[in-house]
């Protein structure tokens, strides 16, 4: 049954962060693509904004799309976690904790999730256990 939760956790924060990925690339999703999303990065001291957004983007999407594989687990897991500590620090934490007022607690959720399948592996429903 653990092999089989790992894998409920896995694909829901991996699809949900290709999810997201795709916001940022694409304006999917509701969404506001590179332009805009870069535009809001800029708005907040993240320059050059589209640059950013792009990386951002990038390591979503692929970060989530490994972590629902279960492939390069460790690497997607750091690659979640390190999209959620820079929202948290960039945009979350001078809000306070709780997510009702825009706070970090789903960003630090989201991390903690991510860096402890990263430590403790994907389980046997995953690509990481079939190739290595």
């Amino acid at each position: 049954m653990m092999d089989l939760g790992l894998l409920i956790i896995r694909l829901v924060i991996g699809v949900l962060f290709i999810g997201h990925g795709a916001q940022k690339l694409f304006g999917w999703f509701g969404g506001y693509g590179l332009k805009g999303t870069g535009g809001w990065f800029d708005s907040i001291g993240m320059k050059p904004g589209v640059t950013l957004a792009l990386l951002a983007g990038l390591t979503e999407l692929f970060g989530g799309l490994l972590f629902a594989l279960g492939l390069l687990t460790p690497l997607a897991g750091i690659m979640i976690a390190g999209t959620m500590l820079m929202a948290i620090i960039k945009v979350h934490a001078p809000n306070g904790l709780w997510s009702t007022a825009n706070g970090y607690e789903y960003n630090l959720t989201l991390l903690v999730v991510a860096i402890g399948i990263a430590l403790i592996g994907p389980g046997q429903y995953a690509l990481d256990a079939f190739l290595f």
